[in-house]
């Protein structure tokens, strides 16, 4: 770095005594940098790369102030600052570093060195400070050294007056001040004259009073070490109300002759107190900010998880001593990543603000709302009466939560899943408690999310059962340890089969057959729904090249897909990969999406599956007729089929019965020219009288079971087996077999 001298001319000066400066920094570069700056103005300067060798020199040289990094290896900053203050305590030393570790600053000016200059530093900045340091270290040792009289020499005043960057003063031994310089004036607004003959208390803010008059009355027994207090002072500005002084004070003690004397005992007059002030309301701002960043969630503004660990400490301190309980709610909005994923970050930290707002009414004064991360909320809840107070809460914030949020014109429904814990019922510790309440909140999402729970112990093993599936089926999917099964959908009239749905099996290797049921909602609350899905379409792709290569290649293959994998920003390009690295036409896979998705997220889903439509790709809305909602999105998307969901098809007895559902869904099909396929098909009456309204695409047990990947080739090769006279006998033979049809 090269310092032009224009930009520092200022501080050049001549000088009747060179201060020694010290410069400990392990930065070879940074360190010469600050040599050659401070030596320009006129200082004498050493430069060491170490705490050890610093230390070292200083026990054979006399330096008038150190500049010293924190971030040092070996002998960290913090040790050498903790060794010069406790060998050399009236050297000043400035932390000059580039650690951006919160409070780091407020623990070494705590500590007592002088200032923190952050790197990289303004030279003017930083000169003016090592000036200011030098000032104030001078004029300490001049008070504290000088004989036993205070000399109230005109040149003395002269220099404090005019060269002073602090307010200096004196107080008589009742507190009156005798003098002050004009940097009372600068930084509070009072004169000189009104001050002199006024008592100190008359600057004082109110609340520190007792603290001033406790630091000035002990300086009475005539003892003269000199101690360093903040004080709030008062100003006579509309600006603020006061301002942080870090305020020392010297006593001032008179021999028998009427002189001031160095070596006072305890029988000596004590005759006032002389100060100095230093304005530190900058640093304390800086302090406080820094403070409330480290407690404090920048987005909400609510308390972050430590705060909150810290309130809940005191929180089961307080219950314990006056035998009260406490709740804890843990709260996690659903849906929460929908919006961030489709609408932006930006709507989401919008959407967390709202959200705090409406939890914040629903608690009482005393209590605390903390944002611990993400999507995360969780309450303390003091002096409660017993546990159903804590569901009134959690039902009070559901409620809450129903109206929907309206960000930028945009209506955004939003629901909670909450758990929560007693203490001492369910925790005597901060962690058992949280983790209590964590546990419940997610048996609550497992549930189906949009309520609240209270912990019990039965919740661990369940819990631990959910961990400990979850790390296995990561491994499974890694792995490649599922299993990819298919089941055939049949044309009656052709009597061959036209698609198959690809349907995920896990067989585990000690607990068995795990359900899908189980399985995949697991794998979309944990994320792993991803993985899965590509390894989905990875398998779909091998099996398919075998069935081509034999004859087959005009089969078409059903995929039911996970809103959390339409959600995605690469879902497109998750589908069209596979494909296209292997060389298979998009037209071949037929994706499934559920109608309750749809109608929940049809805006953010068009765009994506208009694009896989582009390629060829084949569209099937899944569970047809349970959305309620309008069919509008039926010409807004490029749809090309529909399943009748397998409740409608288990309700048909016999081909008598009438079937208004599937009917009206089968007209729907025929007035927008779709598919049609009827799922869950497993009685050779529930297949006639679904045959009989005319639909002739149908799936489900009766024709045959979901079959691993590797005997799909047969079935290819001789479909007729399934349209065989056994097909009855066969149904029958399943119920009377106890099996459980799904």
């Amino acid at each position: 770095m090269t310092f032009q001298v224009p930009a520092i001319v200022d501080f050049v000066k001549e000088k009747k005594y060179q201060e020694r400066l010290l410069i400990i920094d392990d930065d070879f570069n940074l360190a010469e940098s600050l040599r050659e700056l401070t030596e320009l103005v006129g200082y004498h300067v050493q430069v060491r790369n170490s705490g050890p060798s610093g230390i070292r020199l200083l026990e054979t040289e006399t330096f008038d102030l150190v500049l010293l990094d924190l971030v040092m290896p070996g002998m960290s900053g913090h040790e050498v600052m903790d060794y010069l203050l406790a060998r050399y305590p009236k050297m000043p030393i400035i932390v000059v570093t580039a650690t951006g570790t919160i409070n780091e600053a407020v623990r070494a000016l705590r500590k007592g060195i002088y200032d923190f200059v952050r790197k990289p530093y303004q030279p003017e900045e930083l000169l003016r400070t090592i000036e200011n340091a030098l000032h104030k270290s001078h004029l300490e040792r001049l008070h504290v050294s000088t004989s036993n009289k205070l000399q109230h020499s005109e040149n003395l005043y002269h220099y404090l007056v005019d060269s002073s960057p602090d307010i200096i003063y004196t107080l008589d031994n009742e507190g009156k001040f005798t003098f002050a310089n004009k940097r009372v004036t600068t930084l509070l607004g009072f004169s000189v004259d009104e001050l002199v003959g006024q008592h100190y208390s008359i600057l004082v803010h109110e609340e520190d009073l007792d603290h001033a008059k406790y630091a000035f009355n002990e300086r009475r027994t005539g003892e003269r070490s000199s101690r360093n207090i903040e004080l709030r002072l008062k100003c006579r500005s509309d600006d603020e109300e006061f301002r942080y002084f870090d305020t020392s004070f010297i006593t001032i003690v008179l021999n028998s002759m009427g002189y001031y004397k160095k070596d006072a005992q305890e029988s000596v007059p004590f005759a006032g107190t002389y100060g100095v002030a230093r304005d530190i309301s900058d640093r304390k701002k800086a302090e406080e900010a820094m403070t409330y960043q480290a407690y404090h969630d920048t987005l909400t503004g609510l308390p972050n998880r430590a705060l909150f660990n810290d309130r809940l400490s005191v929180s089961m301190a307080h219950a314990n001593r006056n035998q009260h309980q406490l709740g804890i709610l843990f709260l996690d909005l659903d849906r929460f990543k929908w919006v961030n994923d489709t609408l932006g970050h930006v709507y989401g930290d919008e959407l967390l603000k709202n959200v705090a707002a409406r939890l914040k009414d629903c608690l009482r004064q005393g209590d605390t709302l903390a944002r611990i991360g993400g999507d995360e909320f969780t309450v303390i809840l003091s002096e409660i009466v017993d546990s159903d107070h804590v569901s009134l809460i959690a039902k009070k914030i559901l409620e809450a939560l129903e109206a929907p949020f309206i960000l930028d014109n945009r209506e955004i429904s939003i629901s909670a899943s909450i758990g929560i814990s007693i203490f001492p019922e369910h925790g005597e510790d901060i962690d058992t408690l949280t983790k209590s309440a964590d546990i419940a909140m997610y048996h609550v999402k497992w549930d189906g999310k949009n309520g609240y729970r209270h912990y019990d112990l039965s919740m661990n093993s369940v819990f631990q059962r959910k961990l400990s599936l979850e790390n296995e089926l990561r491994k499974a999917i890694e792995n490649n340890q599922l299993n990819l099964y298919f089941q055939p959908q049949v044309h009656l009239d052709s009597r061959c089969i036209v698609g198959l749905e690809a349907l995920a099996r896990w067989h585990h290797p000690e607990r068995g057959w795990i359900s899908p049921a189980e399985f995949i909602p697991l794998a979309e609350e944990t994320g792993l729904i991803g993985m899965l899905t590509e390894w989905l379409i990875g398998q779909i792709c091998m099996h398919y090249s075998h069935w081509k290569e034999a004859g087959f290649g005009d089969i078409r293959i059903a995929l039911n897909i996970s809103p959390e994998s339409v959600l995605k920003n690469d879902f497109v390009q998750m589908l069209l990969g596979p494909l296209q690295r292997n060389h298979i036409n998009a037209d071949v896979i037929e994706i499934e999406i559920t109608e309750s998705f749809l109608m929940r997220n049809l805006e953010s889903s068009i765009s994506k599956l208009k694009e896989l439509s582009s390629h060829g790709m084949k569209i099937a809305i899944d569970d047809f007729g349970t959305g309620y909602s309008s069919l509008a999105y039926l010409q807004k998307l490029p749809i090309h089929s529909i399943k009748i969901d397998k409740s409608f098809v288990s309700d048909i007895q016999s081909l008598e019965q009438e079937l208004p559902i599937i009917s009206a869904i089968a007209a729907i099909a025929k007035g927008f020219r779709l598919n049609v396929v009827a799922e869950g098909v497993e009685t050779v009456e529930q297949m006639q009288a679904i045959q009989s309204i005319g639909c002739i695409v149908m799936q489900g047990f009766l024709f045959s079971r979901p079959i691993p990947g590797g005997e799909v080739l047969e079935l290819l090769s001789n479909p007729e087996r399934m349209f065989n006279d056994l097909i009855l006998n066969r149904c029958l033979q399943l119920r009377s077999e106890g099996e459980n049809i799904t």
